[in-house]
C-alpha cells in the first residue's frame, strides 16, 4: 500500500470514535426499555415508547423546552455576532505588541473552569458583599439579589459566557482572515477605500463560509446548552427560569438511577438536534452556497 504510514496515523483517531462514540450508540436502545441492572441493557424487558410518553405528558415537558430554547436562543443571538465584531476590530489594530495584548486579555477567561467561573459570578453577584450591589449602594441603588431573581438569570448565563468564550471564538474568525488574498486589500486601497469599506467588502465577504459553518454547527447544538453551569448557578429561587431538560434528566433520571427514562429524554434532545442541525444545513447551502455537507 502506498503511504501507508498515513493510513497508520489514521487509525488511533478511527479506533477513538468508533469505541467510545459509535458503539456506545447501540446502548441507546435502553430509551425502549425497562432498565434491569441484573439483566443488563440486553436482557432487560422492552416497553416500547413508554419513557417518551412519561416526558411528553410530564406537566413540566413544555417548560423545561421553552427554558431550554430560550437560553439557547438567547445564547445564539447574543454571542454569535460578538466574536466575529471582535475578530474583526483585533485584525484592524495596527500595533503588534497591543494587538497581541488585546488577544491575550480576550482569550484568557476561556481556560477559567467553569466551577471558577459560577464562584467568581456568585461572588461578583453576591447580595450583600458583591461588587455589582457595593457599586449600587455607593449610587444610592439598593441592592439586589441577582441570582435569586428568575428574570436575570438567562442574562447573567449568556453575558457570562460571552466574556468568557468570546476571545477563543474570535481565534477561528482571525484564522479565516489571515487566509484573504492580499490582494484584495491592494485593489481595495487602490480604489480609495476606508476602512468600513475594506471591512464591508473584503473581511466580511471572505468568512462568510466560516460563519456560515459555525452558524450551522451552533444552530445543532440549540437542546444541547451545557449542563454544567446552568445546575451550578440555580437555586431555588431562580429555578422557575433556570431548570433546563439537561438538569431535569439529571435530576429525575440520573439521581432516581432512571437510566432508561434518562436515556429517552437524552435521545430526544439528540433527535431534535439533528432536524436542526440538517434543515440549517439545507438553507445555508441553497442561499449561500456554503454548508457542512
Amino acid at each position: 500500500m502506498k503511504h501507508w504510514q498515513l493510513h497508520l496515523l489514521v487509525i488511533p483517531p478511527l479506533l477513538f470514535f468508533l469505541i467510545f462514540k459509535y458503539y456506545p450508540m447501540a446502548n441507546a436502545v435502553l430509551a425502549f426499555k425497562d432498565y434491569n441492572v441484573i439483566k443488563g441493557i440486553w436482557g432487560s424487558p422492552w416497553v416500547g415508547f413508554k419513557h417518551f410518553e412519561l416526558f411528553f405528558e410530564n406537566p413540566l415537558f413544555w417548560t423545561l423546552v421553552k427554558n431550554t430554547i430560550l437560553l439557547s436562543g438567547y445564547l445564539l443571538l447574543a454571542g454569535f455576532p460578538i466574536p466575529i465584531l471582535l475578530a474583526l476590530m483585533i485584525n484592524e489594530i495596527r500595533g503588534g505588541r497591543f494587538k497581541r495584548f488585546v488577544q491575550l486579555v480576550s482569550f484568557a477567561p476561556y481556560f477559567i473552569s467553569t466551577v471558577v467561573m459560577v464562584s467568581i459570578i456568585m461572588l461578583f453577584l453576591a447580595p450583600r458583599l458583591g461588587f455589582a450591589n457595593i457599586a449600587m449602594n455607593f449610587f444610592g441603588l439598593d441592592s439586589v439579589n441577582f441570582l435569586g431573581e428568575p428574570g436575570m438569570f438567562r442574562s447573567i448565563y449568556v453575558w457570562s459566557d460571552i466574556w468568557q468564550t468570546a476571545g477563543y471564538s474570535a481565534v477561528i474568525y482571525l484564522a479565516a482572515l489571515a487566509g484573504i488574498d492580499p490582494t484584495l486589500y491592494e485593489a481595495a486601497k487602490v480604489d480609495g477605500a476606508s476602512r468600513f469599506q475594506k471591512i464591508r467588502h473584503v473581511d466580511l465577504p471572505g468568512i462568510v463560509p466560516t460563519i456560515v459553518i459555525i452558524l450551522i454547527l451552533n444552530v445543532g447544538n440549540v437542546m444541547a446548552i451545557g449542563f454544567e453551569k446552568v445546575y451550578l448557578l440555580q437555586n431555588p429561587l431562580n429555578i422557575a427560569n433556570s431548570e433546563i431538560i439537561a438538569t431535569y434528566v439529571y435530576r429525575i433520571g440520573l439521581l432516581n438511577a432512571n437510566y432508561s427514562f434518562a436515556t429517552a429524554v437524552g435521545l430526544f434532545n439528540s433527535l431534535i438536534n439533528l432536524v436542526l442541525l440538517v434543515t440549517v444545513n439545507g438553507l445555508a447551502k441553497r442561499i449561500t452556497n456554503n454548508s457542512i455537507w
